[in-house]
């Protein structure tokens, strides 16, 4: 415990004075923000505001996560290590997708495919490497599992380990692109973000003390998770430095965290609901990142169909993703708000649920 409580301390006051150093350097570079012509008129102010704010949330977590570990004089384990890695790997995938538009001043970076096939070597890489059995512990337990969850392994759902790899590469590539998605106002993102990864820290430590690799513990009602208690000290770290973040991000922003930490960020959550055994309820736990993805899927899908039928196409929404369509109604702060209201209620279903299952089973 007193490594989660060190990891997310830690990874708070880093990313709380790394963003400030971030904002200065970035600017003096002259690493701004490129804005979408069709978006939001309101947003065309914010042109020029520093971006790859992403750097300091992923150096913050990864930092504060080695500290905590070498405080306590504790080991990382193989499931906080695969998790870093997809933070880290995604991170760099947006990282130079964050670069390009600012080399070629322009708000498109890295070509969709190429930003894919990225995501798709690192998501792979990972999920080949949870799926191992070079990385089973000595209960013969691995990172991650051959059935699909929800809070636990669901065993009708057991499948053969090529088809877990492609629909963890699935959620990871969803994940990532979800959160990407739903950054595009200040501060959505990043406090959704601190919701949810709080929610897999609380998710973490309950499975720990439930845990099967506890001799006490009944077998009936344990979590099958290979390292819950390290995942819980990763998770509070990325927490940390999304708090952080957030004091500078929040409107009005004074850096954007760029695809450099919105990439990183949903595919970091997308490996802990995989590690964790709560893939499923990950829908639950994220709602307003499958919102946002959800209400770009209908808007294309709407305007092909539309444009088949009648020649014209038409549209579902002013614009998606969803958030700025109610910024044509509402003014962007109170949107923000609004959407942290939806996290919130998400988040408490989830994990509402997540402890609902456990007590219903004593």
């Amino acid at each position: 415990m007193r490594a989660i409580l060190l990891a997310g301390g830690l990874s708070l006051l880093l990313s709380l004075l790394g963003t400030r150093y971030a904002i200065r350097y970035f600017t003096r570079l002259g690493y701004g923000q490129e804005i979408r012509e069709d978006g939001p008129t309101s947003h065309h102010t914010k042109r020029g505001t520093p971006t790859m704010g992403g750097v300091a949330i992923i150096a913050a977590a990864v930092l504060a996560y080695l500290l905590a570990k070498l405080i306590t004089g504790s080991m990382p384990t193989a499931s906080a290590m695969l998790l870093l890695f997809l933070f880290v790997g995604t991170g760099l995938v947006g990282f130079l997708d964050d670069f390009i538009k600012i080399y070629k001043q322009r708000n498109l970076g890295l070509r969709s495919k190429a930003k894919i096939v990225g995501q798709t070597i690192v998501g792979l890489v990972f999920a080949g490497l949870a799926l191992s059995p070079w990385l089973e512990d000595d209960r013969g337990v691995r990172p991650a599992s051959a059935a699909i969850s929800f809070i636990r392994d669901l065993s009708w759902l057991t499948l053969p380990a090529a088809v877990v790899a492609v629909f963890i590469l699935v959620m990871v590539i969803g994940g990532s692109n979800a959160v990407n998605l739903t950054d595009g106002a200040d501060g959505l993102a990043t406090g959704a973000s601190v919701m949810v990864f709080g929610a897999y820290t609380i998710v973490n430590i309950w499975q720990n003390n439930q845990w099967c690799g506890q001799s006490s513990i009944d077998y009936g009602q344990c979590y099958e998770v290979r390292d819950p208690l390290d995942l819980a000290v990763l998770a509070s770290a990325i927490t940390g430095a999304c708090f952080g973040f957030l004091w500078w991000n929040a409107a009005p922003a004074q850096i954007f965290m760029g695809d450099t930490g919105s990439l990183a960020l949903g595919a970091a959550v997308a490996g802990l609901a995989v590690l964790t055994r709560t893939e499923l309820l990950l829908i639950i736990l994220g709602g307003v990142f499958v919102l946002e993805t959800v209400s770009v899927m209908l808007q294309v899908s709407w305007f092909k169909v539309t444009r088949r039928v009648t020649g014209t196409g038409k549209r579902l929404f002013r614009i998606a993703p969803i958030h700025h369509h109610f910024e044509m109604v509402w003014d962007e702060i109170t949107v923000v708000i609004r959407f942290w209201i939806i996290t919130g209620i998400c988040v408490a279903a989830g994990t509402g649920i997540f402890y609902a299952e456990w007590v219903a089973g004593t």
